[in-house]
């Protein structure tokens, strides 16, 4: 999703964590569920879809880290697929 797009409210209960140098991860300070990847230099973030209640309506527009699925997932829908991110060798 686009960052412009996105409104954090609630921001005092979130933390930030560099998982590596070029990533963010966003978590609940109070009970610590994953909410957001994000990586800076980019214009668009993650968002953990599993922290929302109700439908959200969302679609699945790309599966990105197959390279490192386990090998007994089976990607079936037609979505593209990328071994990392999309640009990324």
């Amino acid at each position: 999703m686009k960052k412009s797009s996105v409104i954090i409210s609630g921001e005092a209960s979130l933390t930030w964590y560099f998982s590596s140098a070029r990533v963010r991860r966003g978590f609940c300070s109070t009970c610590g569920s994953p909410m957001f990847f994000d990586p800076p230099e980019a214009d668009w973030i993650g968002l953990m879809l599993g922290a929302f209640d109700g439908p959200t309506g969302t679609k699945i527009a790309e599966h990105i880290f197959v390279g490192n699925k386990g090998d007994y997932y089976d990607i079936c829908d037609g979505v593209p697929q990328y071994r990392t991110v999309p640009g990324e060798l």
